[in-house]
């Protein structure tokens, strides 16, 4: 009866214990914090909208902003459920799932855009759209931005509008203060084409993972350095780890809202009209406060007793050769033209490389 009793005791246990470490007894985001203010289960459409990051950093939460807004505009007839913090799951598998009609729309960053829009890497290419002055003029090109928002056509996905989290560069363990130091961190990058392609022509040590996979890689040291922007690394608190941040402003980092075409397709024209125009709104917006933030994310994580330093102007130049590699690579890709493609230019990238300025 005692080995029976202790048998007992050791299985409540493990189930105790199994319960204690199952996703659903996990430590969650504080999502309730971001709840809506209305009832939605009368919308007679439902939107799920996935995004890996966290809603504090703007680019992310405008998901929220179109939610409130489309709701509003809608008379409560469009319900988008947002889920920010990778409640869905990482970027490569939440983009099959939008184009199997899974879910309805994604806040998708550019670098892992590529994976089904391999046009979308063109905002990637190293110092071609790099401050936010030359975004705001790249968005405001029309038939060129109409052309880069098409990128996923051809895959039954639709791009509307797009939000920023800031200028990419070097967020470390050890200082990076030159090309020497560069090269002894390992780089988390993103599952993108054009990063792999810059980073390998630049000679460093890149690790492609998923952002989930960060924090825990960083603790464990398989990672010694993030390839990200200031805001996302102060706002998920990457700093805590990465005490150092190199500048080099090489690109802007984008969400893409990108929704499921034949969902979109198969509102009312008056619901589609206005699906439309609120995210374009909401994008405008969110895109002037992303700009601020940044400025506020690196003056607090200054404080807090984070480092930034710059490279050499003959490193950077170094740099910036190697980043035009990756345009002339990666060229045939953000040149190809599909089906659905109103706009037919020869060299699209040519023409961007043109109208932003853009000097090897």
């Amino acid at each position: 009866m005692i080995g029976n009793r202790k048998v007992k005791i050791v299985c409540v246990m493990l189930v105790i214990i199994g319960l204690w470490f199952s996703p659903g007894f996990a430590k969650k985001p504080f999502i309730d914090a971001w709840k809506p203010s209305f009832d939605p289960s009368g919308a007679k459409y439902k939107c799920i909208v996935s995004n890996v990051s966290h809603p504090v950093i703007k680019g992310a939460y405008a998901g929220f902003a179109i939610r409130d807004e489309l709701w509003k505009r809608t008379d409560g007839r469009i319900y988008v459920d947002y889920k920010p913090f990778s409640m869905l799951g990482g970027e490569v598998e939440v983009l099959n799932q939008l184009q199997m009609g899974a879910i309805q729309g994604m806040g998708v960053s550019s670098v892992a855009a590529t994976n089904l829009g391999p046009r979308f890497g063109l905002i990637n290419l190293p110092f071609l759209i790099n401050s936010f002055d030359k975004l705001d003029k790249f968005v405001g090109s029309g038939k060129l931005f109409d052309h880069y928002m098409n990128a996923m056509d051809h895959q039954g996905i639709m791009g509307l509008d797009i939000t920023s989290y800031g200028n990419y560069g070097w967020a470390t363990v050890t200082p990076v203060t030159n090309i020497k130091e560069a090269n002894k961190i390992k780089f988390r990058t993103a599952e993108a084409a054009v990063n792999q392609i810059f980073y390998k022509e630049c000679g460093f040590n890149p690790v492609v993972m998923p952002w989930p996979d960060v924090p825990v890689a960083l603790k464990q040291g398989v990672i010694t350095g993030l390839d990200h922007t200031p805001t996302v690394c102060n706002i998920t608190k990457k700093f805590e780890v990465c005490k150092y941040y190199t500048y080099l402003d090489y690109a802007q980092g984008l969400f893409i809202w990108i929704f499921n075409k034949a969902w979109v397709n198969n509102l009312p024209a008056d619901l589609q009209e206005t699906f439309k125009s609120v995210v374009h709104d909401v994008c405008i917006k969110i895109r002037a406060e992303a700009k601020v933030q940044e400025a506020v994310q690196i003056t607090n994580a200054s404080k807090a007793g984070v480092l930034f330093y710059k490279l050499s102007e003959e490193d950077l130049a170094w740099v910036k050769s190697k980043g035009d590699v990756a345009h002339v690579k990666y060229a045939d890709e953000i040149n190809k033209l599909y089906p659905g493609d109103t706009y037919r230019p020869t060299k699209f990238l040519g023409e961007v490389q043109e109208f932003m300025g853009y000097k090897p």
